[in-house]
């Protein structure tokens, strides 16, 4: 893993040093650290010169700016009613089954987090569940147990 005042100051060399830097930056710290952790968001408000309230203000405010740590696969099922009346409630089950956590949580190996999430755009095709940026459509219990077996095995 990078040094965290490095990875803000060569995002901030690459994205600039406005306001409009600050989530582009946030999802570059992600990324490669695979959250935003109070030192980074210290670090962002340093370089772009703002305050540490308004970097930890919009970090927090989007579901996809990690803010603790997560694990090496986050799933995320949506969580909109159109998932949830195709069946979102059933897909969670299995996986909390599986995976023995629940929503929120993350495996003591830190392998899977499990979340849910405001709408993944794939309504017509629900329920979904998005791992990672790998999304899956028109799950059932079955087919989560096929993809959430393939990544076991990662």
């Amino acid at each position: 893993m990078t040094d965290t005042k490095e990875l803000v100051k060569t995002l901030a060399d690459k994205y600039g040093r406005t306001r409009e830097s600050l989530i582009p930056i946030l999802q570059g710290v992600v990324q490669e650290e695979r959250y935003i952790s109070s030192e980074a968001m210290s670090e962002i408000a340093r370089e772009l010169d703002m305050s540490a309230a308004k970097v930890y203000g919009t970090a927090t405010f989007y579901s996809f700016l990690d803010t603790q740590p997560r694990g090496k696969y986050v799933i995320r099922v949506c969580r909109t009613i159109s998932c949830s009346m195709k069946g979102k409630n059933l897909i969670i089950q299995e996986i909390e089954d599986l995976l023995k956590i629940k929503v929120g949580e993350t495996t003591s190996n830190r392998k899977f987090t499990l979340l849910e999430t405001n709408c993944l755009g794939w309504c017509h095709k629900g329920p979904a569940m998005l791992i990672n940026d790998e999304a899956y459509t028109e799950l059932t219990p079955e087919k989560v147990r096929e993809i959430i077996s393939e990544y076991i095995k990662k």
